[in-house]
């Protein structure tokens, strides 16, 4: 689900996977094995994917179907 979510979310946002690159720092091939499930991501990478994407972590782990990320603390 996770695979299908992060794709999904980054087509509709018009993002290649070179620019998901340059906005969170995961290197374009470990990215990419994210996407096909060949790499399992870590807590900080979920972390910089969902601000990426405008998303919650929960959305990308399947634990809700709302895209919406929570409102964010200042600071």
């Amino acid at each position: 689900m996770f695979m299908n979510r992060l794709r999904e979310l980054r087509k509709e946002r018009g993002f290649t996977q070179i620019k998901m690159q340059m906005l969170t720092g995961i290197d374009q091939s470990d990215y990419s094995k994210l996407e096909t499930g060949k790499r399992y991501y870590t807590f900080e990478q979920l972390k910089k994917l969902a601000l990426a994407l405008d998303t919650s972590m929960d959305y990308l782990a399947g634990l809700t179907d709302e895209k919406k990320p929570y409102p964010r603390r200042n600071g």
